[in-house]
């Protein structure tokens, strides 16, 4: 049942099906009496309740399995992704990520991302980043450039930032890619 339909298109197909389930459980003619006219409402509506429970279950597992594909592409992807708030502070990053910067990936989750990056970087990191944030809504919002970025080490590496501004739902993060 993939199919799109509105809600009252809906509501008629379950009615029916539910209708033709307990016709066939119960083929003698209904009464006119008040109690079976009743009981045959009720019997009608627990079908389409199990029917939609049915469509619900199916819905929440593909869910399911496309929220754990999402999390194996993004985890296991080659490239770093880090989220920034806008703050500065890290607020997702995925393994890949975690592991170019030599830390735990919760000893990185709410730090200033800019600590990351090397000294001589810093300021030009930190006007791109005031840049990205005034043009968060612009039409040409995906800002690419390399930085130095210092790992848990001390050591230095050239990373390639694309940086791409996005409003989550708490209208506070940007996405960034270190390649």
């Amino acid at each position: 049942m993939n199919q799109k339909w509105d809600g009252s298109e809906r509501r008629k197909s379950l009615r029916e099906q539910a209708e033709a389930m307990v016709v066939s459980l119960s083929p003698d003619q209904i009464s006119s009496q008040p109690a079976e006219i009743l009981l045959h409402e009720l019997l009608v509506h627990k079908v389409e309740l199990e029917m939609q429970n049915e469509e619900l279950r199916r819905a929440y597992s593909s869910l399911e399995e496309a929220r754990d594909r999402y999390i194996d592409l993004y985890e296991f992807a080659p490239v770093g992704y880090i989220t920034v708030s806008r703050e500065g502070l890290i607020t997702e990053i995925n393994l890949t990520g975690s592991t170019l910067l030599g830390w735990e990936r919760s000893k990185l989750l709410k730090r200033r991302f800019s600590q990351f990056v090397a000294q001589p970087d810093r300021d030009r990191w930190h006007r791109l980043f005031l840049n990205m944030m005034e043009h968060t809504n612009s039409d040409s919002n995906k800002h690419e450039f390399g930085l130095q970025i210092t790992r848990a080490d001390d050591s230095l590496f050239y990373a390639h930032l694309n940086c791409l501004p996005k409003m989550m739902k708490d209208g506070t993060d940007i996405a960034h890619r270190a390649d």
